[in-house]
């Protein structure tokens, strides 16, 4: 049996650099990871989450707060966006507000300051 060969960190960053590149450079059609237009997904436009009637009108109301202040400042574009993001910052919420917890519930971890030794140190 022949001695492993040692090989330095430089010459394998080197050699593994140069493997990624000529597996990069190789066609796709060639790797047979080419897809026909009819086998690639279309893309989708995400569904907006269900929300319950409460959460909706919250929802709702926020939106008529945002357009009555910035309103004449958005595009449409823009206030679909903004409609949009209200209603999955409402999912969240709804989480959030989903977890049963009471005032006298003490938090996941304490905080407790280190204080530096006075002693001159």
């Amino acid at each position: 049996m022949s001695e492993p060969k040692n090989i330095s960190r430089r010459d394998f960053a080197v050699s593994a650099a140069l493997a990624t590149a000529a597996i990069a450079a190789v066609p796709a059609d060639l790797l047979g990871q080419e897809k026909s237009a009819a086998e690639a997904p279309k893309p989708q436009t995400p569904q907006p989450p269900k929300l319950s009637a409460a959460s909706q009108a919250e929802v709702e109301e926020r939106y008529a707060a945002i357009l009555r202040k910035y309103g004449a400042r958005l595009s449409d574009d823009q206030k679909k966006d903004v409609h949009r993001n209200l209603i999955s910052q409402q999912q969240g919420l709804d989480q959030i507000r989903a977890f049963p917890l009471e005032n006298w519930d003490e938090p996941a971890t304490v905080f407790n300051p280190l204080f530096a030794d006075k002693g001159g140190k």
